[in-house]
Formats: structure tokens, sequence, C-alpha cells
């Protein structure tokens, strides 16, 4: 069978990224341009200047992914580009190039969910993991439970109704002081504290079992440093993230076991930026193998946004035929399982 060759092209929020991956599954260089040092200077991402980045760096992130994988154009079979969800300039600069390129080398053009990209890391990571599995997808715009039916093919089982698990830990880390970005450095300093010092609530939805809610949280986390503010009571700040993100993780873990354990599915997959997470792998992995469930995620390079994932997920969608035309275009909405 002839080995495939797909370049994927990422540029969805402030990463410009390309890669070039093998049969969806070898990653064969995986270049991406971050931009955290400039938008940390505003505290968040700015998205006119994400996408002034993104032209700017996306020429050359492609020259270089072609390099290091000792491939041209010529031996690439598929082009596959982020069209959606994300900022829509951001994305525009990846779509525009990707169809310049596609049109220009007469070259297959394929669209790729971004979150459909993020759970495609996982085949990176495991090259035996097939479909179906349940996988817990968790970053700074999502917070999904859905089961992978098949490759490209999901049914969402839950789902945030408010504000996604990472962009709870941005605005907790923000009220704490610790900046931009907020999830990691809640994560580190979490490990220096105590997650039962402070016992914040757990959201539930009613009659929604497997729905997440995280404002109620990051609410009670607001509260009590105003409170502590007032009364002029120190507050112990590993203590607080600890406590915070115990309360996140035992969330995400207990409603992602009981989803694998009922609809009868022996493997759990995360995806997404969270899921590097120190403390949400180590829980998912001993309630995993308490449940006597499989529990897998990817390397940390392949959580945040790169463009590996979306050319492993091209792939699939490249061999079952969806090839995108001309008119493709950027849809910053783009919901799980459109097209």
């Amino acid at each position: 069978m002839k080995d495939v060759f797909i370049l994927g092209i990422e540029s969805s929020c402030d990463e410009t990224a390309a890669a070039v991956v093998k049969n969806g599954r070898e990653v064969l260089s995986n270049i991406i341009s971050s931009q955290i040092d400039i938008h940390t200077i505003y505290g968040g991402v700015v998205p006119e200047i994400a996408s002034r980045l993104h032209i700017q760096n996306i020429n050359g992130v492609i020259r270089l992914a072609l390099k290091e994988a000792g491939k041209t154009f010529d031996d690439i079979d598929a082009i596959a580009v982020t069209y959606g969800p994300g900022l829509v300039g951001a994305l525009l600069a990846g779509v525009s190039e990707a169809k310049a390129l596609a049109y220009a080398l007469n070259k297959p053009l394929v669209g790729v969910h971004h979150i459909e990209g993020h759970v495609a890391a996982n085949f990176i990571a495991h090259p035996k993991l097939k479909p179906p599995f349940v996988c817990l997808i968790v970053s700074g715009g999502h917070t999904h439970l859905v089961v992978v039916k098949d490759y490209g093919s999901f049914e969402i089982i839950g789902k945030t109704g408010d504000d996604a698990a990472g962009e709870a830990f941005d605005k907790v880390a923000r009220a704490v002081g610790l900046g931009y970005p907020g999830g990691p450095k809640v994560d580190k300093l979490a490990r220096e504290g105590n997650p039962h010092a402070i016992e914040f609530p757990r959201g539930e939805i009613k009659g929604a079992p497997y729905d997440f809610t995280f404002s109620g949280l990051k609410s009670a986390v607001l509260n009590y440093i105003n409170h502590a503010n007032m009364t002029g009571e120190e507050i112990n700040k590993a203590d607080l993230c600890a406590s915070f993100q115990n309360a996140v993780v035992e969330s995400l873990v207990e409603r992602t076991v009981a989803c694998a354990k009922e609809y009868k599915y022996d493997t759990v997959a995360m995806a997404g930026g969270v899921s590097a997470n120190s403390a949400l792998r180590k829980a998912m992995e001993e309630a995993c193998t308490s449940a006597g469930l499989s529990c897998c995620y990817p390397d940390i390079i392949l959580c945040t946004d790169n463009a590996a994932m979306i050319a492993s997920a091209g792939y699939y969608e490249f061999i079952n035929g969806n090839i995108a035309d001309e008119y493709l275009n950027a849809v910053p909405n783009l919901k799980l399982g459109e097209r």
C-alpha cells in the first residue's frame, strides 16, 4: 500500500504550525511558532496581533516543516488545514495559505475541525489505538465528553453549559495574579499546595449527568479571594490553586469514567490543552485502573495546538474522500460533527 504524506497547517489561535505526517500516525516534522511571549504582555490573546503574526510566520513554518521531514511539495499527497473553530482572522490566515498551495500545486485540500485534530493526537501517541472509545476533550474553549465512533465520527455525550475547563483555569490564574497562560501556572503552583485545604463546590446540571459547569466554581474562587481581601486574611495561593484544580479534576474524571462504564467502552482518551495537566493525568489513570479501563493521552507537545494532529485527522478525512473545494472558508463557531 502506498504511503500517504499529509501537510498539516494550524492557525486557529496563537500558534502558527505546520507538520508532515505519514499515514496518519508517524510524525516526520511538527513545527510550532508560538506567540505566547507577545500576548503575555496583554494578559491574553489579542486576535488582531495573532492574525498578523500568522501571516508573517506561516511560509517560513511550512518551509521548515518540509525541510525537517526531508520532503518537498511533490511528495505531499494532500494539504490539511484547520478551518474552525477558532479566531476568525487567525483561521483565515491558515485557510488562505492552504487554499493557495492546493491550487498552485494541484493538490487535494482537506478541511479539519480543530477539535477532531485534538482527538487525533491520540492516534499519533498511541499507534494501536482505534475507535470506538470515550474521549474527554478539555481545552481553553471546549469541554466535551464524546464517544469516538469512528475516524471523524463523534457522538457528544456531555459538554459544558458555561465556561470551558481551560477558561476557568485562565480566569482563576488571573485572579490570583499568576498571569497568562493560566493553566500551566496553576498546575505548577498547585503541586505545592493542599488540594483539600478549601472545599470548593462541584457543579452539576440537573437532568444532564454528563454535562459540565464551571461558572459556579469560578465564582466561588473569586468570592473567596474577595472575602479574604476585605477581611485582611492572607491567601495561601498554592492551597487555593490546588483546591480549585482538585474540584475541576474530580468533575472531569468522575463523569468520564462513569460514561465509559455506562456506555460499555473499555478505553478512555483525553485531548486538548488541559489534558496536559499533571493532576488530571494522575487522577484519570488511577480512576481508570480502578474501573478496569485503559487510559491514554497525547505527549505534552501534542496536547496544545499543533499541526501534526491536524495532519493526522486530515489523513483520515482524505482516505474517506472528504475533500474540500475552493470555497472552503473559516468557520469560527464550527460545532463538532459539522462540516
